[in-house]
């Protein structure tokens, strides 16, 4: 894994090589495969909901005024969609547990 404590496309492949037996390139071709149909999903408009895991969810955030802070300049925010993640309460507890 990563030294950083970053977990990477590259480390998830070579654990799905590890545990499931793939070669390198398939395990690689998995992992893309699936964050591509995730993807693809988001940008439709789907929510993604990984049990045990969490959710990826869309929200419509509204136009509203904003503040530049350097200047105090009232801004208008165009609305917008934004993405979430909202972890399971399995991986709330797992979370709280290692530490």
């Amino acid at each position: 894994m990563a030294d950083a404590g970053t977990l990477t496309r590259a480390d998830l492949a070579e654990a799905v090589h590890r545990q499931v037996g793939l070669s390198r390139a398939d395990a690689s071709g998995l992992v893309e495969a699936i964050l591509r149909h995730m993807c693809e999903a988001l940008s439709h408009g789907d929510n993604v909901k990984i049990s045990g895991f969490g959710s990826f969810l869309l929200r419509d955030k509204g136009e509203r005024v904003g503040r530049n802070p350097k200047t105090g300049v009232e801004v208008p925010i165009a609305p917008r969609r934004v993405l979430t993640f909202r972890a399971s309460q399995m991986m709330r507890d797992r979370i709280v547990a290692a530490d």
